[in-house]
């Protein structure tokens, strides 16, 4: 059977696992993108890199997400991570809207998910004692400082999309980026200025897990905007996605940290798209930018082509399954707890990495 992983490496990060193997010791970061269902696909993987690979050598480590990538490093941070993966996985694929539902509806449901994956954890999950979680989204400026009708909503997102692509920078100027994040992590690789966004940092705690959360994965026009996160700055939230979707951050900043300063990257391709608007913009990647050399010390793990042609649909599970399958979800949950189940190959293929690294299948990142 063909492998179910490809391995991608940065140079510091190829030349470590050519001395060292892949050790969880040298795991100073662990991303995870937005993405929607695609998520799911990890969720064996997770289990067992937060339930058992990465506990068996504790050390402070930076968990760091956007949108369902957020979701799923909040589940890292529970007492019981296995658990909570599968309460996560559980509970998205048994979402159901009606046909064409409302920004309400959608946001209210959204609620109720989110309250049934955390309810009674937020403070083991603020208070990991290794983990140091950083959530992201998206705030608002010019007309998407505070829009109170769809039409302002729609004229600035026009002109975030038309200044993106003019320029990535351009962005910059209807969007900045807030951190919600862990006070004990210094987090300096990530609070010095690294590119033309502003970023804000709140501190996580207990009361404004749930809305930070919400906001990190809330879809412009799908669901309502997020317009107060305890202790975050006055204003209005959007998908941490639309800024960093597949967080194209400055990694290599901590590529010299005593003890190792990997970072360890499940993704869903090989492709790292900086934002979301970019996704159509096949000359914005991160690996082709001046900032290239961010990704040195990461070793990014993704299902092989093969692995996803052997899924339903032969792809990822995606947020468009909710159009395709309509209001048969009976079926789309069915395939989509197929696609989390053969996800097991992921895990299974890394784990076996790890016991006896084949450096002929790593490539370069």
């Amino acid at each position: 059977m063909k492998p179910a992983i490809a391995i991608l490496a940065g140079r510091t990060a190829f030349m470590h696992l050519h001395k060292h193997g892949l050790r969880a010791q040298d795991i100073a970061i662990i991303p995870a993108a937005a993405g929607g269902p695609k998520g799911l696909i990890f969720q064996k993987l997770d289990q067992w890199l937060f339930g058992q690979w990465l506990p068996s050598a504790p050390r402070e480590r930076a968990l760091i997400g956007a949108s369902v990538g957020a979701w799923r490093m909040t589940a890292a941070c529970h007492a019981d991570p296995v658990a909570a993966f599968q309460r996560l996985g559980d509970l998205y694929c048994e979402q159901a809207y009606p046909p064409k539902p409302s920004a309400r509806f959608v946001t209210d449901s959204v609620n109720e998910f989110l309250a049934a994956f955390i309810g009674g954890h937020e403070h083991e999950i603020a208070s990991h004692p290794h983990h140091r979680l950083h959530l992201l989204m998206a705030r608002g400026r010019r007309l998407l400082t505070a829009p109170r009708r769809r039409l302002t909503a729609s004229a600035g997102f026009g002109m975030a999309v038309l200044g993106n692509l003019f320029a990535r920078a351009q962005l910059a100027n209807h969007l900045e980026r807030v951190v919600v994040a862990d006070q004990r992590d210094p987090a300096a690789w990530l609070r010095t200025r690294f590119d033309a966004f502003d970023t804000h940092f709140t501190p996580l705690g207990p009361d404004n897990l749930a809305s930070a959360l919400l906001a990190s994965g809330t879809l412009p026009f799908v669901m309502e905007p997020v317009r107060s996160v305890p202790q975050a700055p006055v204003g209005t939230y959007w998908d941490g996605g639309l800024i960093d979707y597949h967080l194209a951050l400055p990694y290599s900043r901590l590529a010299s940290q005593p003890g190792g300063g990997l970072v360890l990257y499940p993704h869903f391709g090989p492709q790292i798209v900086p934002g979301w608007f970019d996704k159509s913009l096949p000359w914005r990647r991160a690996s082709r930018g001046k900032n290239r050399d961010w990704l040195d010390n990461m070793i990014l793990v993704a299902p092989s082509a093969s692995f996803l042609q052997s899924l339903p649909r032969r792809r990822l599970p995606d947020r468009k399954d909710f159009h395709h399958y309509g209001q048969d979800n009976t079926r789309r949950v069915r395939d989509w707890k197929q696609a989390i189940g053969d996800g097991g190959r992921l895990r299974d293929d890394l784990a076996a990495f790890v016991e006896k690294p084949d450096l002929g299948i790593v490539r370069p990142l």
